[in-house]
């Protein structure tokens, strides 16, 4: 093979590569996660936390997603954001044994949050966001996992139910999960704030910043591929200048 021809060909390997990279963090988060826009989310505070659901199947939609709250790790409260062709369902649970959350004795927590398609479903190539807002946030764990279970109109029904542990492969089904940051960091309701009863709890949730996070986070992940793509066509014109100055100074060389 010619030096030519094999500079040419890995000048079109480099750009294919660059390519792929843009597109690959799309393929690989297919799945139900959970994402806190904004302010960490804090032990006993409240926050909002936004469920990113793509539909994964070709030839059907989705049209209905169950989030199951921890018994060990209760959320005393939750508030679901109206979304036009959807309804929602929030299902309490009597805890076994109360325990103290945010300086408040917890008897009865979220056990889960039911969306059910009304009339607008995911369709095949589509995601939707479902916004919750939950406090007070447990205080025990140093994370929330909420398993998730997404079904189809043909029947279909996939859960993300398994746990993903550090420094092993991601599951094929991994349960989304939010991390919570020390207790009274992101907590601007204060030791007063009702505890036990989410209709009284004052959940507050910056929209405007969450948009901003969302807007920015998106930006710069097309901002990052864009750029691994136009380093690789630089790379592929810096090839070709290579080739045609070599061929330059041989044509000189043969006529000298």
């Amino acid at each position: 093979m010619s030096i030519k021809r094999f500079m040419a060909r890995a000048g079109i390997v480099a750009i294919a590569a660059g390519v792929a990279t843009m597109f690959s963090g799309g393929l690989a988060s297919a799945h139900v996660t959970a994402k806190v826009l904004g302010e960490a989310a804090a032990k006993g505070g409240y926050t909002k936390i936004t469920f990113r659901v793509p539909n994964e199947e070709e030839n059907a939609g989705t049209i209905k997603l169950e989030v199951k709250f921890p018994a060990d790790s209760p959320v005393s409260g939750a508030r679901t954001k109206p979304m036009p062709g959807w309804t929602a369902q929030i299902n309490k649970v009597t805890l076994d044994k109360p325990v103290k959350v945010h300086n408040a004795e917890v008897k009865e927590a979220v056990g889960s949050v039911v969306w059910t398609a009304s009339g607008t479903r995911i369709a095949p190539g589509e995601f939707q966001e479902f916004e919750l807002s939950v406090g007070p946030l447990p205080d025990n764990t140093d994370q929330l996992m909420m398993p998730a279970i997404q079904t189809y109109d043909d029947g279909t029904v996939v859960a993300w139910d398994q746990p993903t542990k550090e420094g092993e492969e991601e599951p094929e089904h991994p349960a989304p999960v939010i991390a919570l940051a020390a207790e009274g960091g992101d907590d601007h309701h204060g030791d007063d704030a009702p505890a036990a009863d989410p209709e009284n709890a004052a959940m507050a949730s910056d929209t405007n910043e969450a948009q901003a996070a969302s807007t920015s986070d998106t930006t710069a992940r097309w901002l990052g591929g864009a750029g691994l793509v136009v380093g690789a066509l630089g790379a592929g014109f810096g090839i070709g200048a290579t080739l045609r100055a070599r061929k330059a100074t041989a044509a000189r060389g043969d006529q000298s």
